[in-house]
């Protein structure tokens, strides 16, 4: 078992906390918690827990949103053909179905000659981002302009093409540009963009498309009430990319959830039923629950079957998608299971693997749809930047992950000499090379990570936001708590660490792998309640410690579990120190 390290977030100046508990009338734990994310005064709390669509910025402050805008009116008013082309991701499928969508219904008002189709590329015939084959389709049915969501920030010499055969280019993504180098297209949004002042920059791709699509209501003078319904797309895209859930991110994915609660599109509902969730869904069940399907379509087959499903308003036609789709989902989970075995022995058998600082694994015919979930796989196992490579159209194709703290993109950058291609973002990229190059790339890449990357980086940590006593887990503080969510990056599920707690029983064995205990804080005047904790696949690491009877310190989240109508506090554990008050 590799040893977790309990990083403790900065404790906040105390007349901060005292402030919040004097306007807010809450625990200074609460207080504490708020001010960690610099939720600081009244308004900033009334904003925090009370969004609100005022919130989202003015899309004109995007650059080039006021071109992209005037082209797309264009276009619609001209009737020139439009191709909504985008990634065959959750963020790409997601972004088409909200473009195209909106465009169809509420722009075209599904006329049987609406001048509009979308396109996906194959993942395994045509590889990430804009293709040639793409844009040759395009050119040859006659589309005058390709509004490319999810993509198309790294694309110069296809919007190049496109433009010299009469094919214009709306840009609206999110990842990095090479700023002196971007696409000659009409509009380029990209809040990451240096020269752009929008205020935000952590949007998904969905986010900017939606965002478009605001500023053309804006322009127009279209009622934003008929928009706001795609929120749950957007808040679905915003929870698989892992961006940041906090500013306008927030607000989208607030407003997404209840829209995902109250009315969810067709598709989306019929996806849910597939993943047999009929509680209330947040941000934890879109990743787990809804993430790995929609993503599978593209993984296994093709995307096309995602965004049918997301346009689906058919519920028979969108089960029948949903099934196709969990089918996809299955098969996905057998190629990640065999290829993370062989990557993981590729490492235990070779010694240079097992020392080195990063992981690059290539094998001519591993699936190239899950070497990004296998990359992850190989991250929890050795907690290092990985980079899983397979065959792909002659050349090696791969996927980046990296661990906290490092920035595998810039990494990668750095070896830009050895590839074709790249693009991505600090956490996740994608690059191609020849195969010819794997070994060189290898061994630049070693280097890079070797000089980069900090000792404690290469060990897992956890964040903790405070130290908790037992008794301090009330109704009314876990009441507050929740109205923090939605949670997720850079607003994560507090956690809590209770050290000196005792067994109240004995530890169970659930499915022979996951933990169930009961624990107990003894004070002075008397002791705490007794709280249920479960621990998913600790059985091995602490069962027979625990049953020794020693105290020890448990690090958790607070949910709440409901069992044939009753509600009560379960502890949910991240990890467990042996030994008192460590």
């Amino acid at each position: 078992m590799t040893e977790k390290r309990w990083i403790y977030k900065p404790t906040p100046p105390q007349e901060q906390i005292d402030l919040l508990v004097e306007k807010l009338n809450v625990s200074t734990e609460m207080a504490t918690l708020l001010a960690q994310r610099q939720v600081l005064t009244f308004d900033d709390a009334k904003d925090f827990f009370r969004p609100d669509l005022s919130q989202l910025h003015d899309p004109f402050l995007m650059k080039d949103m006021d071109k992209a805008v005037a082209r797309l009116e264009e276009a619609i008013f001209k009737g020139e053909k439009i191709l909504v082309y985008g990634d065959y991701d959750v963020d790409g499928t997601t972004s088409v179905a909200t473009m195209y969508g909106f465009l169809k219904t509420v722009i075209f008002e599904n006329r049987e000659d609406c001048p509009l189709e979308f396109y996906i590329p194959d993942r395994y015939a045509e590889g990430y981002g804009v293709s040639q084959k793409g844009i040759e389709y395009a050119a040859e049915n006659g589309f005058g302009l390709i509004i490319c969501l999810d993509c198309g920030i790294k694309s110069k010499d296809k919007v190049a093409w496109a433009k010299a055969h009469n094919v214009d280019f709306i840009i609206c993504d999110h990842h990095r540009p090479d700023e002196n180098d971007l696409p000659d297209a009409v509009a380029v949004l990209d809040p990451k963009r240096s020269d752009c002042t929008y205020p935000f920059d952590e949007l998904t791709g969905c986010g900017v498309g939606f965002k478009l699509l605001q500023a053309f209501c804006t322009n127009q003078g279209i009622d934003e009430a008929l928009l706001l319904p795609y929120l749950d797309l957007v808040v679905t895209s915003i929870s698989c990319d892992i961006v940041p859930i906090v500013g306008e991110n927030r607000t989208m994915a607030y407003f997404g959830l209840q829209q995902l609660n109250t009315n969810p599109r067709t598709g989306l509902k019929a996806l849910m039923n597939s993943a047999s969730i009929s509680d209330k869904m947040d941000i934890t069940k879109v990743v787990f629950g809804l993430g790995p399907r929609i993503n599978a379509a593209g993984r296994i087959k093709h995307a096309y079957d995602a965004v049918n499903l997301l346009l689906s308003d058919n519920e028979e036609a969108a089960f029948d998608f949903a099934k196709i789709i969990t089918k996809h989902n299955t098969d996905r989970k057998g190629f990640d299971s065999t290829i993370t075995e062989e990557a993981l022995a590729m490492v235990e058998s070779n010694e240079i693997l097992q020392n080195a600082k990063s992981t690059v694994l290539f094998k001519n015919d591993w699936n190239k749809g899950v070497i990004g979930i296998v990359a992850s796989r190989c991250i929890e196992k050795y907690h290092r930047p990985t980079i899983i490579l397979t065959e792909s159209q002659g050349h090696a194709a791969g996927s980046a992950r990296s661990v906290p703290g490092f920035d595998v993109y810039e990494a990668i950058e750095e070896c830009s000499e050895h590839l074709i291609q790249f693009g991505g973002h600090t956490f996740a990229a994608g690059l191609t090379l020849e195969i010819s190059e794997i070994d060189n790339f290898r061994r630049k890449f070693e280097e890079v990570v070797s000089r980069k990357i900090l000792p404690e980086q290469l060990s897992p940590m956890i964040s903790v936001d405070m130290k908790l006593s037992l008794n301090q887990i009330t109704d009314k503080f876990h009441r507050i708590m929740s109205q923090m969510s939605p949670f997720g990056p850079k607003n994560m599920t507090p956690v809590f660490v209770s050290d000196n707690v005792k067994l109240h029983g004995i530890p169970i064995k659930m499915k022979e792998k996951h933990l169930k205990i009961n624990v107990f804080q003894e004070y002075e005047d008397g002791c705490s309640p007794a709280f249920t904790c479960v621990g998913f696949g600790m059985v091995e690491d602490f069962y027979e410690e625990l049953s020794k009877g020693k105290r020890f310190s448990i690090c958790y989240t607070i949910e709440i579990n409901e069992w044939q109508g009753k509600r009560s506090f379960q502890l949910m554990l991240k990890d467990i120190k042996l030994g008192v008050g460590i």
